[in-house]
């Protein structure tokens, strides 16, 4: 898994080419550990700042991939004790008529996007191919319930294909504790596999399912929003905490949200590997376009199993503008 790392000296110029390889992959890695871009920056900053000061005492025992991973995940590890995670406040809905009482609170209201542009499109020799359902928001969301050390060290073994020992030495553990935790670990999260996959990223498929459910969305049509949702479906709104699960729960809330007249444009970008837009709500007087959030739909077969909106401040990390103009 790479060139070990040499002991000499080595300037600033020259630890930034030993680390850009890795810079996405271990951003990738941090987030699917935290679950928030802002907060997965921000270990990756501090974990790189802490390779720079600890580069003289690097022994070269392992190559600088595995050596730079031990680091980050442990930043991760140590943001995670640090303190209880606490989301942002979210802004209320503006809705019709009073939302219907929710299915239940999120259990990771903290969650965030990952903006499709960030993930590395051409991975080295040393990077395992990654799944696209490592990626993906279910996946990312599903990790957040697990115990942190049960977290890292699915993403190590499963995910990133590091050796049981290599996720001992990191860890600072036993062989025995990481094959425990991960048998723990793939036991809760095969519990929580959709039935049905989504159809290839890009395709014609995709893009069938989410033209129809824009067109529907535009028009504001109930009826034909509902049909296009699984059975289980899950409509979740980060950082606000209620969720609602169901065809019936949907469309009770679908009715509380609607109000006639209000015009929509849909700007298409990706997450997590899956099909998202930003929404903008015509302002009248004004005539301008105001972004009311950012919608990342996961798919299963020709339905969507979950509608996950976010927050408009978030559109800036995905290169999109809170106002449009005609």
């Amino acid at each position: 898994m790479g060139e070990p790392v040499s002991r000499a000296g080595v300037d600033e110029v020259a630890f930034e080419q030993l680390v850009a390889p890795y810079r996405r992959e271990l951003l990738l890695h941090c987030y699917r550990i935290l679950g928030s871009l802002q907060d997965a920056e921000e270990a990756l900053q501090e974990a790189l700042l802490s390779a720079w000061q600890g580069l003289a005492r690097f022994e070269g025992r392992s190559s600088a991939r595995t050596w730079l991973y031990r680091i980050a995940t442990n930043r991760c590890l140590d943001q995670l004790r640090a303190a209880g995670r606490r989301a942002p406040m979210g802004e209320p809905l503006r809705s019709g008529s009073e939302l219907p009482e929710p299915s239940r609170s999120s259990e990771v209201p903290w969650l965030q996007p990952f903006p499709d542009d960030l993930i590395d499109p051409a991975p080295g020799p040393d990077r395992v191919v990654e799944s696209r359902e490592a990626v993906s928001l279910a996946f990312v969301r599903a990790l957040q319930v697990l115990p942190p050390r049960q977290r890292v060290v699915l993403l190590l073994r499963d995910v990133l294909a590091f050796r049981a020992a290599e996720v001992a030495a990191m860890l600072d553990t036993t062989e025995e504790a990481v094959t425990s935790a991960l048998k723990r670990a793939r036991a809760t999260l095969a519990a929580q596999r959709p039935a049905e996959p989504p159809p290839p990223p890009r395709s014609a498929a995709e893009r069938e399912v989410v033209e129809a459910w824009l067109a529907a969305f535009g028009a504001f049509d109930i009826p034909r929003l509902v049909a296009l949702l699984t059975e289980d479906v899950w409509l979740r709104m980060p950082p606000l905490e209620f969720e609602y699960h169901g065809r019936e729960a949907a469309e009770r809330f679908f009715t509380a949200m609607h109000s006639p007249g209000r015009r929509r444009r849909f700007l298409h970008t990706r997450a997590n590997d899956q099909p998202a837009f930003a929404v903008y709500q015509l302002d009248l007087a004004t005539g301008v376009w105001h972004a009311r959030g950012l919608f990342v739909l996961t798919l299963a077969g020709s339905l969507i199993q979950e509608v996950t909106r976010f927050e408009a401040g978030l559109l800036c990390r995905f290169g999109l503008p809170r106002t449009l103009t005609d």
